[in-house]
């Protein structure tokens, strides 16, 4: 049996521009992708802290360093700039290899600078 598991994520990303006659996608700083394990072309779920909005797309690379977070396309009507994001990634694996399998969870601020890089999130207290 296959269970389907977050395999990386970019948590409260802050969207950079909104570009609604681009390629659809979502172009994000290629220094970030590599951070939380994702690739060119992979498909992605965004969740709008904002405004509650969730939709899936796709990464296009943003230049290396430049921070950016743009949401292209008919993605561009799903978010204002300045909105905070969620931007995941799921791999399905078998239960054996999930017992072992570890997500690669990127902190960002609202610069979208790297707060902080884990693996792990921790139990939630009642």
């Amino acid at each position: 049996m296959n269970v389907t598991l977050l395999k990386g994520k970019l948590h409260m990303a802050c969207v950079t521009q909104a570009e609604l006659w681009y390629d659809g996608s979502c172009a994000i700083d290629a220094d970030l992708v590599k951070l939380a394990g994702l690739r060119e072309f992979e498909q992605i779920d965004i969740y709008n802290v904002n405004n509650g909005e969730r939709f899936t797309t796709y990464v296009i690379l943003a230049e290396p360093g430049s921070k950016t977070i743009s949401m292209n396309g008919a993605a561009a009507r799903k978010v204002q700039v300045g909105d905070r994001v969620i931007i995941g990634a799921y791999a399905q694996m078998t239960e054996a290899e999930a017992d072992n399998f570890k997500p690669k969870l990127v902190y960002l601020t609202d610069t979208n600078e790297v707060e902080r890089s884990t693996n792990t999130i921790p139990v939630q207290v009642a």
